[in-house]
């Protein structure tokens, strides 16, 4: 089986690079220290704010990190679906007393410049989402020693991964929170995401590259289960949103495990995107007519989740969360990374008795 290099990651744990400031150097660091493969979300930021993130990671830690780029996204968004929508949330930019975006802010996300960063001063892995970069890009980084993965949710787009010259593909669960990674926004395929345990075996079955296994993973064992299936790791995102280090805003972690919240949905209200969150009153108003326009709408929502996280309103901002996040441990995120470990060493353990029976 094709692996990751242990050098960058002694355990098979990746945290989830997770993008609107809860991916924070403290964090990163945190996870590579104690042996996982802590990331930086690149994602919304610009350039010089990934840098100097990038510089203070590297004051915090000498463990091998990686960044998340997100690839420049198509002109394929209706305008006068993204104006009716607009229309609709006319209502909760007077109660949140703010203006909606501006839904044309860009849609390249800084890509070029952001690249431009890495290659002149490069990080040990990168890793890409929403859709597969040029070879060129791919092959630039090689050369200046970066390792590279790039997010699946089939085994097509696995397959287009590898034939662009990516390092390792991560298969992402429809399991998983936050944005789905889809390589082209269908609103046709919309619910018709894999699980992760057949995404493992339909990826592994189509590429020779090494996979990261992603999606509603928060148990050590569930860590053991995917690597039995055949990835060489797994990435976990909101196992580690509830961490003392994490970025999150603490009504987002304190939502985790609220009774309040009683499941998670895929929805385009809050970016026009798929993306896993806890279902609250936005979700529920917006989701049912929310239109395919990433990333438009998130342009156009972003004033209202922020005013709503001033307002202290869980109920009109992102949660985003993965299937398991009522698993959510208040840890601080090497101590998590430690418990992760114990866990899987137990039940490999267990599955070695088993097998010896």
């Amino acid at each position: 089986m094709s692996s990751v290099p242990t050098d960058l990651l002694p355990h098979p744990i990746v945290q989830a690079p997770m993008a609107g400031g809860v991916s924070v150097p403290q964090l990163a660091a945190a996870v590579s220290e104690a042996g996982g493969l802590g990331f930086l979300a690149a994602g919304y930021k610009t350039a010089d704010g990934m840098y100097q993130e990038i510089k203070q990671l590297r004051g915090l830690t000498a463990r091998p990190f990686g960044v998340n780029l997100f690839l420049p996204q198509p002109e394929t968004a209706d305008p006068a679906a993204v104006g009716v929508y607009a229309h609709q949330l006319a209502g909760e930019a007077a109660w949140y007393e703010t203006e909606l975006g501006d839904p044309d802010s860009g849609r390249d996300d800084g890509f070029d410049a952001k690249l431009a960063v890495l290659l002149d001063d490069p990080v040990p892995v990168v890793s890409f989402h929403f859709g597969v970069p040029a070879r060129e890009v791919l092959e630039s980084l090689r050369r200046v020693g970066t390792f590279t993965l790039v997010t699946a949710t089939t085994a097509d787009e696995a397959r287009a991964v590898e034939r662009a010259g990516a390092d390792a593909v991560i298969a992402q669960g429809v399991e998983a929170g936050g944005h789905q990674g889809t390589h082209r926004d269908a609103a046709e395929a919309d619910g018709s995401g894999i699980g992760l345990l057949s995404l493992i075996a339909q990826v592994r079955e189509s590429v020779g590259i090494p996979v990261v296994a992603a999606g509603g993973i928060m148990r050590g064992g569930q860590i053991a289960a995917a690597l039995a299936a055949g990835a060489a790791a797994a990435q976990l995102g909101t196992a580690f949103l509830a961490t003392h280090e994490s970025g999150a805003h603490a009504l987002h972690k304190q939502a985790l495990t609220d009774p309040l919240y009683v499941r998670t949905e895929l929805t385009r209200a809050f970016s026009g995107r798929p993306a896993r969150g806890l279902v609250n009153r936005f979700l529920r108003e917006h989701g049912p007519y929310a239109p395919a326009a990433y990333p438009d709408v998130h342009h156009l929502t972003a004033p209202l989740r922020r005013a709503a996280a001033r307002a202290g309103d869980a109920q009109g901002m992102a949660l985003w969360a993965g299937q398991g996040h009522r698993m959510a441990r208040e840890l601080p995120a090497g101590r998590l990374v430690e418990v992760l470990v114990a866990e899987l060493a137990s039940a490999r353990t267990a599955l070695s008795a088993g097998g010896a029976r």
